[in-house]
């Protein structure tokens, strides 16, 4: 083996190891976006939205029409699907989200498994 040869072969395991070690380097806690708990209060305002805006709308119907629980009760249950109905949508954008990351994440690791090949 010749002396340029076996630079040449150590500047590219050492370029290697330098990217394998950027792979596997953590990313710190403050490059992600939003932790659990800020899902958690954003789903909660969501369902208390849906519910407020129902009881609204149903106790000034009530009120402009004088039939006291009827509109109330409805719009209460109208707006509780309703704010379910956004926190499911909600719940399922952030799993969408995570599972984006994550195989993003692996084929990146899987990449970098195949240059060491």
């Amino acid at each position: 083996m010749t002396d340029p040869d076996k630079a040449a072969r150590l500047a590219a395991l050492e370029a290697k190891i330098d990217a394998a070690k950027g792979a596997q380097t953590p990313k710190p806690p403050a490059d992600e976006h939003y932790s659990g708990a800020q899902h958690a209060w954003r789903m909660v305002i969501e369902l208390v939205s849906g519910l407020g805006i129902g009881f609204g709308i149903g106790y000034g119907l009530d009120s402009l029409f004088g039939t006291m629980p009827l509109f109330l009760v409805l719009f209460i249950l109208l707006g509780f699907i309703a704010g379910i109905k956004t926190m499911m949508r909600s719940a399922k954008e952030i799993q969408e989200k995570q599972l984006a990351e994550a195989t993003a994440h692996d084929d990146t690791a899987q990449s970098g498994d195949d240059e060491g090949a």
